[in-house]
């Protein structure tokens, strides 16, 4: 066997197995999740919500909602935030250095003043330019602030907050309306909550009024459909199971409820990259290690954030680009916890999980697609690799795709139907064969991109949260 025989056969089985472990590691991760999701939805069943927020142990929360240039979507999101249901809450909207009619639009929907509200600077920012409030919605307040990043932009909201808890989310964002209720809960059952995730889901398709969603529809797109089958199987299954390990790495910047004063006790969310969610809950895990103080975070499966995707293939790649140079920026500067046995489970389990399986992969998994192209452009395809690379890339990937959506169908459904789930189903199918290597591509690009240094934002072309027409599967949002 010549030296290139050699080395051709060790690449490729290498990356089979390095395929093999990360399609059984998810799977394992989807299955584990499924179970613990059952497992929360018959507790919730017993214990109603109503109830529990009936007692004087639920904490009060401060939602924090950066826009810039949001003038599509500002003001049904905003609408869609007053009328969420919780005991008691503050709503504050940073208006990040906005261009456009973002904050006039606001000013005038809500009869905004502006206000002489003191700043406590708990954490740096720069400069706020004027604070509105209004007689008509108490409990909202409008800031207009220079331009600084959505980092900067939250944490002059936590400047701003009243509250114990802070939701930190996106301008483009709607919560269904028991959302607060049910995120907040684990705060309630254990003293030791750090964080708590909610559950993304895109809002491309759905029926939007003044009021938020009254209908849920799934997309004429099939780009923004496997997107859906993507943040099922990659945003709800996946973390679920990862939190069921007590490993949460990551609480979505669209929707996660944070202790106030452990967030400015760790620094306040990170301006100098451009990953500053995924950040700051990994400093969060180092701080309170190195402070040795109990914590926790977990993941809520049933409260849902509805947010815009791309429904471009340019505005989708600079998304995943941005994605994944903002998880190696955050690998990378707290890579000193990764096999460190004072980090406990997340040096040993959550950090090697994304340097492996989430950072690594568009590397091995382009590579081994190139070595499978190479082996059948010089005739030296190894048949047995073949078989096994085809069925564990492709099949396993669309085994994971589709256990994902049946599990979701399972146990707390959104989009109802036939012909809806049908749909969804041949998404899950067929995004495994284009959209997948798409997505690698972008995600490889980011790599490159991340070691040169890169570090812009890019802009996402949205539509803005209007009215939509009807699609399939309408389903009304669920009540607590």
């Amino acid at each position: 066997m010549t030296f290139r025989a050699v080395i051709l056969a060790f690449a490729e089985w290498g990356i089979l197995l390095y395929y093999l472990a990360m399609q059984l590691t998810n799977l394992s991760l989807i299955l584990r999740a499924f179970f613990s999701i059952r497992s929360y939805l018959d507790a919730v069943r017993i214990d109603r919500l109503d109830t529990a927020f009936e007692t004087s142990h639920y904490k009060p929360i401060t939602l924090i909602c950066p826009v810039y240039n949001e003038e599509a979507g500002a003001v049904p999101s905003v609408n869609s935030l007053i009328s969420l249901r919780y005991p008691e809450f503050q709503v504050v909207v940073v208006s990040d250095g906005s261009t456009d009619a973002t904050l006039e639009r606001l000013v005038k929907a809500f009869k905004l003043q502006p206000s002489q509200r003191v700043v406590r600077h708990l954490l740096p920012t720069q400069e706020v330019r004027g604070i509105y409030e209004s007689a008509y919605v108490p409990n909202l307040v409008v800031v207009d602030k220079a331009n600084g990043g959505k980092a900067d932009a939250l944490n002059c909201g936590i400047n701003l907050a009243r509250y114990p808890l802070v939701c930190c989310m996106d301008g483009d964002s709607l919560l269904e309306n028991d959302a607060l209720l049910r995120i907040a809960r684990p705060f309630m059952d254990r003293p030791d909550m750090v964080a708590s995730g909610g559950v993304v889901r895109p809002v491309n398709g759905c029926k939007i009024t003044p009021m938020g969603i009254r209908g849920i529809f799934l997309p004429g797109s099939w780009l923004a459909r496997f997107q859906i089958v993507e943040y099922l199987r990659a945003f709800l299954f996946a973390r679920v199971g990862l939190a069921s390990l007590d490993s949460m790495f990551i609480v979505s910047g669209a929707f996660g409820v944070f202790r106030k004063d452990l967030v400015v006790a760790a620094g306040g969310f990170e301006t100098a990259t451009i990953g500053e969610d995924f950040e700051l809950v990994v400093r969060l895990h180092r701080c309170l290690r190195e402070w040795k103080r109990p914590h926790h975070i977990t993941l809520v499966p049933d409260p849902v954030c509805w947010t815009e995707v791309p429904e471009d293939f340019r505005g989708l790649g600079r998304q995943r680009n941005r994605w994944q140079r903002g998880l190696l920026e955050t690998l990378w500067r707290h890579r000193a916890m990764c096999f460190n046995p004072k980090f406990g489970r997340i040096g040993f389990f959550s950090m090697p999980y994304f340097i492996f399986f989430e950072a690594l992969a568009p590397i091995v998994e382009v590579g081994g697609y190139l070595v499978f192209a190479w082996s059948v452009w010089t005739h030296s395809l190894n048949t047995p690799f073949a078989i096994l690379f085809i069925y564990v890339a492709l099949l396993l990937g669309v085994l994971n795709s589709v256990v994902a959506v049946v599990l979701q169908e399972i146990s707390g459904h959104r989009y109802q139907g036939l012909k809806a789930w049908a749909l969804l189903l041949f998404a899950a199918v067929a995004e495994n064969f284009g959209y997948r290597q798409l997505t690698l591509w972008w995600r490889l690009r980011g790599t490159f991109d991340w070691i040169r240094g890169k570090d812009s934002w890019g802009h996402l072309k949205r539509k803005g949260l209007t009215a939509h027409p009807a699609g399939e599967g309408v389903a009304p949002p669920p009540q607590a």
